[in-house]
């Protein structure tokens, strides 16, 4: 289920292309191609990783995208679900995703924020994003 705060409640439309940007993050990750997971960044994006590597601007994003992701060796299934969104502006939302990696006998969470822009032709990017790894209690 989303959480929206009281002023989402209009933005439908917007709320469904950011369920569609989250769901493309996901299909990206599951079948590790860059290309697709590139094309969602603002050209002035900031990615920090779960690892605290921070990456400005979508040439230094691209270039440690498309090293580590083709050769990322987890086997399974991640998954990607919106579980908040806040409009900070008309075009421009915060949103609180829960992110899955599931592989047998192994299981891992992240807790991504990520801040995306709409942009003049309607499409929402990815623009200033922090990738947060969950720890068990």
């Amino acid at each position: 289920m989303i959480h929206m705060t009281t002023e989402s409640a209009s933005h439908a439309a917007d709320i469904e292309a950011i369920n569609q940007l989250v769901a493309t993050v996901e299909h990206s990750q599951q079948n590790k191609d860059p290309e697709e997971f590139l094309a969602l960044f603002h050209p002035d994006a900031i990615w920090t990783t779960a690892h605290g590597k921070v990456l400005i601007g979508l040439d230094a994003i691209s270039e440690f995208t498309r090293k580590v992701l083709p050769a990322a060796n987890w086997d399974g299934k991640v998954t990607y679900e919106v579980r908040h969104v806040f409009f900070i502006r008309p075009d421009v939302a915060a949103v609180k995703v829960r992110q899955r990696y599931l592989a047998p006998g192994d299981e891992s969470e992240g807790a991504p924020l990520y801040v995306i822009s709409k942009q003049a032709d309607g499409r929402w990017l990815l623009t200033a994003c922090q990738n947060t790894g969950v720890v068990a209690d």
